[in-house]
């Protein structure tokens, strides 16, 4: 029997016990290596050089919620996916310590154990030559995003985008030129974290997909992630074994090029299988039925069951709650003639994890901005038109040091572009005993915590619904660093927390309520 959402939500909670009890060694000679290397796949390189997304940050993460009207019609061409895959999850960074390289990726992940790999689906995408004329630039296929090599390792050949279409029965997907599919290996991530990877697949995912999907909007392309889809028909195309490694999210880029099958459910036997050899991970590869259970009790059978999925919902919000009647501080960010303009390209390579904040205070025009910016809702086809910014979670601050803001609690509320006080007091100690007693969190200037019901998600939406809550928690985090860092002085970082702890201290409000993410914010010391 699978182990559902709530249960393994349950099982993988911190609190100071069993962090102080369940404190192992970690074993470097076996440290999964973070990237999957395929054996003898073909490779399609990509481009020498890479066209930076020139859009200021903090416009390209506001644009293009589900309330907007997709209307790009750009071409994708192979420059386009060389852009979009090197500012989700290419390598930005090398910084040489005690005679190491360390590589870090575009997108913020936990324990930089980088889990999350992307495959692209696309149809034949052309380009044009040196006079202008079209030209053929990628080929039909299937591929595996290497970013070592910055090319693409050949799976299949043809045009399979059918298969997506058909699992998702989502118009977006069987529209787009081109689809990703994100992934998570489980023992790259488990290797530290054990049974927490679950959650870690949606929160490291999310951050990847915010910069996909921000690069993709800078781009002028529409671009959604599709959560709802019959998982097997996906794993079948990409030749995974789930207990390893297992599909999260379809993300559709682009508009305008139509397949067939989007109707009809694809059978595993309208393609032949694939089990392409790759390098071992590590010496000893280590399971963890856990995961694979949780992964398994939200999966979907049929392009069909995702649609129903999908639409025969509650109407939102699901897992928040309705406003209180605290006192209410308007935000003040600035408009897009003042906001800072660093263009997007410039702040995924300056992105960072900060570890070490200042104790100084921050701006709360700046706050204002990161939040106004940020917190508008992302592009899910779970949510309805109309349905508010966050649909699933509720953001809750512990505000230490922001000019102008009395410290205390506050709740978010973004479509009324306010925060509403919850309690006044200096909370610098607990905002650290909070976060794993970790002194980043003490030392930031705002702790930000996404919070849901998920009793009620998943009473909504079944076990799949645990997936939503969490990514709708990570993509809004993903935005906030993009945000943060498009700011010279400002730094960010996401951290764990004592589940349970969190709950009790945003009490009564949050009684009910369960941390997804935490993000903090502050100035870098």
């Amino acid at each position: 029997m699978p182990v559902g959402a709530l249960e393994y939500h349950d099982r993988t909670k911190h609190s100071p016990r069993s962090v102080r009890e369940g404190g192992r060694g970690l074993d470097f000679d076996n440290k999964p290596r973070p990237y999957k290397e395929y054996v003898d796949r073909p490779k399609r390189p990509l481009v020498d050089q890479i066209r930076p997304p020139q859009q200021p940050a903090l416009a390209a993460i506001a644009e293009s919620t589900p309330d907007g009207t997709p209307n790009h019609h750009r071409q994708l061409d192979r420059e386009t996916v060389v852009t979009l895959c090197y500012y989700a999850a290419g390598i930005t960074k090398r910084i040489d310590r005690r005679g190491r390289s360390l590589l870090f990726r575009a997108a913020a992940t936990t324990g930089a154990l980088y889990h999350v790999d992307l495959y692209v689906v696309c149809g034949d995408l052309e380009g044009t030559d040196g006079s202008g004329s079209p030209t053929a630039d990628l080929e039909a296929g299937v591929y595996h995003f290497d970013p070592r090599t910055l090319s693409l390792d050949v799976l299949r050949a043809g045009d399979y985008r059918d298969v997506l279409a058909s699992a998702s029965a989502d118009e977006s997907v069987a529209d787009a030129p081109l689809s990703f599919v994100a992934t998570s290996t489980w023992w790259r991530n488990a290797w530290k974290y054990g049974d927490r990877t679950f959650r870690h697949a949606f929160w490291d995912s999310g951050t990847t997909l915010a910069n996909l999907l921000a690069v993709a909007h800078a781009l002028d392309y529409c671009a959604a992630v599709v959560t709802g889809f019959a998982d097997r028909p996906v794993v079948d195309l990409l030749g995974l074994e789930p207990e390893r490694e297992a599909p999260l999210e379809l993300v559709p880029i682009g508009t305008g090029d139509s397949v067939s099958g989007s109707g009809s459910d694809p059978d595993s036997a309208d393609f032949e299988p694939i089990d392409h050899a790759t390098e071992p991970l590590s010496p000893t590869e280590k399971r963890f039925p856990t995961i694979h259970e949780a992964w398994s009790a939200g999966t979907l059978e049929s392009g069909a069951a995702a649609d129903s999925w999908r639409f025969d919902r509650p109407a939102a919000p699901i897992g928040t709650r309705e406003p209180g009647d605290g006192e209410r501080i308007a935000l003040e960010p600035v408009d897009g003639e003042t906001a800072s303009s660093r263009p997007l390209h410039e702040t995924i390579r300056r992105r960072g994890s900060c570890r070490e904040y200042a104790r100084e205070s921050i701006s709360f025009r700046k706050l204002s901005t990161v939040l106004d910016r940020a917190v508008r809702g992302v592009p899910m086809d779970i949510r309805r038109q109309g349905d508010p910014p966050l649909s699933f979670v509720d953001p809750y601050l512990v505000v230490i040091g922001v000019e102008g803001l009395e410290p205390g609690t506050y709740r978010s509320h973004p479509a009324a572009g306010e925060l509403e006080r919850l309690r006044a007091g200096e909370f610098r100690s607990e905002a650290g005993h909070l976060a794993l007693d970790q002194r980043l969190a003490a030392d930031a200037a705002v702790c930000l915590y996404f919070m849901t019901d998920l009793e009620a998600i998943v009473d909504a939406l079944g076990d799949r619904g645990y997936r939503v809550a969490q990514l709708e928690a990570s993509l809004t985090a993903g935005r906030l660093y993009l945000g943060t860092y498009a700011h010279r002085d400002l730094g960010g970082t996401g951290l764990t927390f004592y589940d349970d702890v969190v709950t009790d201290f945003f009490a009564p409000r949050a009684t009910g309520l369960t941390p997804m993410f935490l993000y903090t914010m502050g100035r870098p010391a």
